[in-house]
């Protein structure tokens, strides 16, 4: 058994030794172009997942924490990037099944990208397939929508002359330029570039908000409403919940199978953003945040929250190409175009997907709610349900666990152990991210739509300044009768 697992090992990295070789080739002929575009070591696809991981939601969890109060907002963050972290393993776990079976059939993935979908129809067949497909391109594309709206959100609080949606517009101008990043191996200088502007962004959120102090008469009266509660809930639940795209930095790995537990340190790392920064902000301003979804937005305006914004603009910039990227390489496959030597004409093939995520993100503008909306309905089956019973029906034999190329850990049980955490993941992710979350979300949307409407031109403005009127001046007139 020890002999035949050292063998599949030797398949598996083998094949990436001998484009790690490739790698170095071109590192002769370009050291610069290597240095920032060529990634697949085990720390890009660290810095690929923590960037990747907090995002825009580091200014709206303390609009979540104003849901849930400070301990079930703390208390839910750990639980859920525990959670995020295993099903992202189990991820890993399946990709390097499936790939191993497919080099044993001398398949050769050399210009091919493997995606979650196809994993799962190797290992479980097209209705699985066809399922995993279906969530987890539409998770995808309202991803990119949510960044697409949080670039709006963010840069209306440095130059509010355009309206947020008149800002989409010109984001979206600007997204689009993603469709010249070819893979993930390519992000390489952005990832770290990116972890480096949430972490700033991060701690100024926290600094500001204890210089700041609590805004007089400050109130903490979370919870409050079943409905908030679920819907701040379900907002942590997508947080964590962007593991999405672990397939696709796996593929763009030198060696995928040192995944395995880059997730869970990736998670550990942005929990020292998100805790400190998300209590912070809601101790200084507590109940207020209620009605700002965007963090920015109580904060007082001065050169350190302009620079901030500006960061998260560049890094909505990178997670929107992490997020549409997996969608461009399902276009490519179902047009032809995904073996295409040249970059040009894959550019130009996957312009067409950027339109709907445009029309998305100026039909629903709503920051904040519609993360909660995206994390019941998507992220609870696309990266908690869904990889949970792949993982339990894909070695359900003992044939399979037998043959199983990488076992559950010792500590945790074996399998029996892993399929209780899975059990678990599948209930509890479905009654209360999906049943109540969805549930409250939704409340949550609707109440959005009734409030401000379909294509609002600017979610949560505030109200223009009315100019006062000038002084009437009234007509001398000359009261002296004429004789």
């Amino acid at each position: 058994m020890e002999n035949g697992e050292k063998a599949v090992e030797t398949v598996v990295v083998g094949n990436y030794v001998e484009m790690e070789s490739e790698g170095k080739d071109s590192d002769m002929k370009s050291k610069l172009s290597n240095l920032f575009w060529h990634g697949g070591s085990v720390y890009d696809a660290w810095f690929s997942c923590a960037s990747n991981q907090v995002a825009q939601v580091l200014l709206t969890l303390p609009y979540s924490f104003s849901q849930l109060g400070m301990l079930s907002g703390i208390l839910f963050q750990l639980f859920y990037g525990l959670l995020g972290s295993w099903t992202a393993y189990l991820i890993s776990i399946l990709y390097v099944e499936y790939r191993t079976r497919k080099e044993r059939e001398k398949v050769n993935f050399r210009n091919h990208v493997i995606q979650w979908f196809e994993v799962l129809d190797g290992l479980l067949g097209k209705h699985w397939r066809n399922v995993g497909l279906a969530f987890n391109c539409t998770f995808l594309l309202f991803g990119s929508v949510i960044q697409l709206i949080a670039c709006a959100s963010n840069i209306y609080y440095i130059n509010d002359n355009l309206d947020k949606r008149t800002w989409t517009y010109i984001f979206g101008a600007c997204c689009a330029t993603t469709v010249f990043i070819p893979s993930f191996h390519n992000y390489r200088v952005w990832s770290f570039l990116g972890l480096l502007m949430t972490t700033y962004t991060a701690w100024y959120l926290t600094i500001a908000s204890i210089l700041h102090g609590q805004v007089e008469g400050v109130k903490h009266s979370g919870p409050s409403k079943l409905v908030l509660y679920f819907t701040g809930a379900t907002n942590i639940l997508y947080t964590f919940g962007g593991h999405a795209v672990t397939v696709e930095i796996m593929h763009a790995m030198w060696k995928p199978q040192k995944f395995k537990s880059i997730y869970l340190f990736a998670t550990l790392y942005v929990l020292t953003l998100t805790l400190p920064s998300a209590s912070a902000v809601y101790w200084a301003f507590g109940d207020l945040l209620l009605n700002h979804s965007n963090a920015f937005a109580l904060l007082p305006k001065n050169l350190f929250r302009d620079f901030a914004v500006v960061l998260m603009l560049i890094h909505q910039f990178i997670t929107f190409g992490f997020a549409c990227t997996p969608l461009y390489f399902v276009w490519e496959k179902l047009i032809g175009m995904h073996e295409c030597r040249s970059m040009c004409k894959r550019a130009a093939a996957r312009l067409p997907v950027v339109i709907p995520i445009w029309f998305l993100a100026i039909i629903f503008p709503f920051f904040g709610p519609i993360n909660s909306t995206v994390g019941s309905l998507l992220v609870s089956f696309t990266v908690y349900i869904i990889p949970a019973l792949a993982h339990i029906f894909t070695f359900r034999s003992s044939a399979a666990r037998e043959n199983a190329v990488e076992q559950p850990p010792r500590f945790l049980g074996r399998w029996t152990g892993a399929f209780t955490i899975n059990a678990f993941i599948v209930v509890w992710v479905f009654i209360v991210g999906f049943g109540f979350g969805g549930w409250a979300s939704m409340i949550n949307f609707v109440h959005q739509i009734d409030t401000f409407g379909l294509f609002t031109k600017c979610y949560q403005c505030p109200p223009p300044v009315m100019a006062s009127p000038p002084p009437i001046s009234h007509p001398h007139v000359n009261h002296t009768r004429s004789l």
